[in-house]
C-alpha cells in the first residue's frame, strides 16, 4: 500500500516518524539533566540523604533516555543523504557547520562528563562530581541551542548568499545563528523541556504517593516537580504568545493556518476560532465555534486591528491547514491543562495538602505524558506550518528531495517503523519499569510495617494494636 503513495510524501512521513521518536528523548533529558544538577547541589548543601537517593534513582533513567536519544538522532541524520540530498547539497554550507558545532561543543561535552556523573560519585570529589553533572546539563542546553539555531535559520533564513551552483553560502554567521525567530524558539523549546521533565517526575512521585512507597522521596520529588510546573507553565504561555507574534511577522501564512483564517479581515475584529473543521478546498471552516474580535486582540493587540487571511497567499504556497490548525489547538489545550495543574498544586501547597491530596496525585499521573504530546504538537505546527518550503521562501520541499523511487522509500519507512517500535518500545518499557521501582529504605519499611521481630516473640501491647485483629489481639 505504501508503494502506491508519492515518493515525496513517503520521504516526509519517514522524516516525521523518526523526528517524532527522537524529539521526545531530548525533550526529557534536557530538563532531567538540570534536575539532576539541582539534586546534586541540594545534597551537597543540605546533606539530606533524600536528595542523593533521588539523584541515584533518576540518573539511571537519564542514562537510558540519553542513549536512546543519541541512537535515534544518528539514524535520523542519515536521511539527509538518502532522501534529502538536494537539500543537503544546497543548504549544507550553512546547516553543516551548525550541526558540527553541536557535536563539538555539546555532544562531546555531554559524553565527556557523562561517565563521571554516572559512576564517579564514589571515585572523585563531590565538587568535581557536581561539576560533571553541571557540564552534562550545560551540554544538553548547548545541544538544543545549536539544533534550534539550524532549524530557526530554515524558518527565518538570513545572513547568506548563493553561489553559481545554487548553494546557500554563509556571509554573516552572527546573522545565521541569531535569526529573528531563534530567541523565541529557543526559550519556548527549553521551557517545554523543563515542563515535560517536571510532569514526568511529578507523575512518578504521585504514583508512588498513591502506592505509599518511599513516602519521603515520593513527597520530595512530587513537591519539586509541581513547584516547577506552577512556575514554568505561565512563563511558557507568555513565551508562546511572544513566539506567535514573531511568527506573524516573519511567517504570516503559518499563523493564518493556525488560526483557520481563510479570509482576510481588513476591518479588524478577526474571530478566534476555538473549534471547527477546516475545508481547504472550499476555503472555509465548517461548524465553526469562535469568539468575534479576539484573534485581532491577541495578535494585533486591538479589536479593530486588521488581519490578513490565506486569500492573500497563492494556493500552491499554503500550508496544510487542517494539520496545523489541530496540532496548534492540541498544544494550547495541553498548555492550559498544565497551567491548571500548577495552580491546583499551588493551592494545595498553600492549604498544606500537596502530598496528601489524592485527586491531585491522580491528575498528575494522568498529565505525565502531556509534555511529550505538547512538544510533538508544537513541532508539527512549526514544521508543517513552514510548508511548502524547507528553507522558508527560498527552497521548496518538492525541490529538496533525492532522486529516489517511492518503493525504496516505502521499504525503508516500513523497516524504520518495525525496528523503532521494537527497540525503542523496549527502551521505554524499561524506563517505566525503572520508575515503578522506587526502592524502599529500611527506615521507611519500619515506619510502614512496624518493627521486625524474631519469630516466636510475642508482640507488646502497642505492637499488638498496630497489627490488628488478624493476629487475635
Amino acid at each position: 500500500m505504501l508503494e502506491n503513495l508519492d515518493a515525496l510524501l513517503l520521504a516526509r512521513l519517514q522524516f516525521a516518524f523518526t523526528v517524532a521518536f527522537h524529539i521526545v528523548f531530548p525533550a526529557f533529558t534536557i530538563g532531567l539533566a538540570s534536575y539532576l544538577f539541582v539534586l546534586n547541589a541540594l545534597w551537597l548543601i543540605t546533606k539530606r540523604q533524600v536528595y542523593e537517593q533521588l539523584f541515584d534513582f533518576w540518573k539511571t533513567i537519564f542514562a537510558v533516555a540519553f542513549a536512546m536519544g543519541v541512537v535515534s538522532g544518528i539514524v535520523m541524520s542519515y536521511q539527509f543523504g538518502t532522501n534529502w540530498s538536494v537539500f543537503s547539497d544546497k543548504a549544507g554550507p550553512v546547516i553543516g557547520p551548525l550541526m558540527g558545532y553541536e557535536v563539538l561543543t555539546a555532544f562531546f561535552l555531554e559524553a565527556g562528563f557523562l561517565g563521571v556523573m554516572l559512576f564517579g560519585l564514589k571515585r572523585v570529589g563531590h565538587g568535581l562530581h557536581l561539576l560533571a553533572t553541571g557540564m552534562v546539563a550545560v551540554g544538553t542546553l548547548l545541544s538544543a541551542t545549536w539544533i534550534l539555531a539550524a532549524n530557526s535559520w530554515m524558518q527565518t533564513p538570513q545572513g547568506f548568499g548563493t553561489n553559481e551552483a545554487g548553494q546557500f553560502i554563509p556571509l554573516d554567521w552572527w546573522a545565521i545563528i541569531f535569526t529573528p525567530s531563534f530567541p523565541y524558539r529557543l526559550v519556548h523549546m527549553v521551557l517545554a523541556a523543563y515542563l515535560t521533565t517536571a510532569l514526568v517526575v511529578g507523575a512518578c512521585g504521585a504514583w508512588h504517593l498513591l502506592k505509599r512507597t518511599a513516602p519521603g522521596r515520593s513527597a520530595t520529588m512530587f513537591t519539586m516537580a509541581m513547584g516547577m510546573v506552577a512556575v514554568v507553565a505561565p512563563l511558557q504561555i507568555l513565551a508562546g504568545d511572544f513566539h506567535g507574534l514573531n511568527t506573524l511577522e516573519h511567517q504570516p501564512a503559518k499563523i493564518m493556518a493556525m488560526e483557520g483564517h481563510f479570509e482576510s479581515h481588513p476591518e479588524g475584529r478577526a474571530p478566534l476560532i476555538l473549534f471547527g473543521l477546516p475545508d481547504q478546498e472550499n476555503k472555509r471552516v465548517d461548524y465553526e465555534i469562535s469568539i468575534p474580535g479576539l484573534s485581532s486582540l491577541i495578535l494585533r493587540h486591538g479589536w479593530n486591528e486588521p488581519l490578513a487571511g490565506l486569500d492573500t497567499i497563492p494556493d500552491e504556497l499554503e500550508p496544510p491547514v487542517a494539520v496545523v490548525f489541530w496540532s496548534f489547538r492540541v498544544m494550547v489545550a495541553l498548555g492550559m491543562a498544565m497551567l491548571l495543574l500548577g495552580l491546583w498544586s499551588a493551592f494545595s501547597w498553600w492549604r498544606g495538602r500537596l502530598t496528601t491530596d489524592r485527586w491531585l496525585h491522580r491528575a498528575a499521573v494522568v498529565m505525565g505524558p502531556a509534555g511529550f504530546v505538547a512538544v510533538l504538537a508544537g513541532w508539527i505546527t512549526t514544521e508543517v506550518g513552514r510548508q511548502p518550503y524547507t528553507v522558508y521562501g527560498h527552497l521548496l520541499t518538492a525541490d529538496s528531495m533525492s532522486p529516489i523511487a517511492a518503493p525504496a522509500v516505502a521499504t525503508s519507512l516500513t523497516a524504520f517503523v518495525i525496528v523503532y517500535f521494537f527497540v525503542f518500545g523496549a527502551g521505554v518499557f524499561y524506563i517505566f519499569r525503572l520508575m515503578a521501582r522506587l526502592p524502599v529504605e529500611a527506615d521507611e519499611e519500619v515506619l510502614d510495617k512496624g518493627p521486625v521481630r524474631t519469630a516466636g516473640i510475642t508482640p507488646g501491647p502497642a505492637q499488638g494494636t498496630h497489627q490488628g485483629d488478624s493476629h487475635g489481639h
